[in-house]
């Protein structure tokens, strides 16, 4: 099954792969920035990530309130059967794309 998503979604949905059971929109954050040393707003990661879970790619719990948080509780994401199958047929087409270019010299 396709699912369309946009790149930042993609990177996003790999983030919550990456991240396990870690994954909520500051610890993603940090690994944009790690990853392309550039940031990403928090209200950015927020939507991109309630998209993907309209989607259907992602799911969602609450956990604990923390005295650090003020109370706040965090909201993790995790990757579903759905979502593990879209980005793993986006990386096998990109594979597929770059095995198909010439390799090229600018030499």
């Amino acid at each position: 099954m396709s699912r369309s998503i946009g790149s930042l979604e993609e990177v996003i949905l790999l983030m919550v792969i990456v991240l396990e059971d870690n994954a909520y929109a500051v610890t993603i954050s940090e690994e944009y920035s790690r990853q392309f040393s550039k940031s990403i707003t928090i209200p950015a990661i927020h939507t991109v990530l309630r998209r993907l879970e309209e989607k259907g790619l992602i799911k969602s719990r609450v956990g604990g309130s923390t005295n650090l948080r003020g109370g706040r509780s965090k909201r993790f994401y995790y990757i579903t059967k759905v979502g593990y199958e879209t980005a793993k047929e986006l990386n096998e087409q990109r594979a597929m794309l770059w095995n198909m270019a010439p390799k090229l010299s600018f030499n």
